[in-house]
């Protein structure tokens, strides 16, 4: 019993230690233009952002973005009835169709710079 409950308290220390260091919405969104400019994120055409050069921050911005549209994405849907992939395959190509030059896009599986 003793060696279950040391069990159980080192997988709620690592679950809070993990939660503690994901970066937030507000700090991933003041460093999305810099890692895109540096070429190690981009946008894809499902409606979400990949890492182009795991790098620095990249992993965590991605993630910290894509979670905030998912849920957007299916607010979206939800209100108008549609399916979510509808929705993400709309957000991906303007997403893409607003990229500036000089950044990545994601092209039939290819990373190319627009």
């Amino acid at each position: 019993m003793k060696r279950f409950i040391q069990m159980c308290a080192l997988v709620l220390a690592v679950g809070v230690s993990l939660s503690v260091f994901a970066m937030g919405l507000d700090e991933a969104k003041q460093k999305l233009d810099t890692v895109k400019q540096q070429g190690l994120v981009g946008e894809t055409p499902t409606g979400y952002l990949e890492v182009v050069r795991a790098e620095g921050q990249a992993r965590e911005v991605v993630e910290a973005i894509n979670s905030a549209r998912r849920d957007e994405y299916k607010r979206i849907a939800e209100k108008h009835s549609i399916p979510v992939t509808q929705v993400e395959t709309v957000a991906g190509k303007k997403a893409i169709d607003k990229t500036p030059g000089g950044q990545y896009i994601q092209v039939n599986g290819k990373w190319v710079k627009k």
